[in-house]
């Protein structure tokens, strides 16, 4: 059984520790070590998150089975003031890959966002990540192709995936 919670500013620490796993799985043939460290430290460092998490830029959702913390979800309502819910972040152990928690966990997020009035999903993917495949067979679709300068030199090769959702 699957559990989704809302995370606050002392769940930090598990935020990272999740992070810190499934990011060098992720991105490790997609980004340099270089990249990838100084990313985890734009968006992963406690100032960073505490920063999102305080100002509810993000809503944080911790996701768990009967065990432990297998994860983590970062959404905004109401995107752009639109009827939309942004996923920012969704991370799962790589343990738990191919157990159906992914679609679970979709299924979570598209049931808030509807309580929050969103009409639809929209998430950023990076454009040689295998994960999306698995966004296409939930039903996401390419609605654009971005290239989101961080800093140093570095950009996010995305793409801009969405869904509608309705009641």
């Amino acid at each position: 059984m699957i559990t989704i919670s809302e995370a606050g500013l002392s769940d930090i620490k598990i935020i990272q520790e999740i992070t810190n796993i499934t990011w060098p799985i992720t991105y490790c043939e997609i980004l340099s070590q270089t990249q990838l460290d100084y990313m985890l430290g734009l968006f992963y460092s406690e100032e960073a998150l505490s920063k999102q998490i305080g100002n509810k830029e993000q809503l944080f959702y911790l996701i768990s089975d009967s065990e432990s913390t297998i994860g983590f979800i970062g959404i905004e309502h109401n995107y752009k003031n639109e009827a939309i819910t942004k996923i920012h972040k969704i991370y799962l152990l790589p343990e738990t890959q191919g157990k159906g928690y992914g679609k679970i966990v979709f299924e979570s997020i598209e049931k808030l966002a509807l309580e929050n009035n969103s009409a639809a999903l929209l998430l950023n993917v990076n454009r040689f990540n295998t994960a999306l495949n698995f966004y296409k067979k939930l039903g996401f679709e390419i609605k654009e192709t971005v290239d989101i300068e961080i800093g140093n030199g570095y950009l996010m090769e995305d793409y801009v995936m969405g869904k509608q959702i309705s009641k």
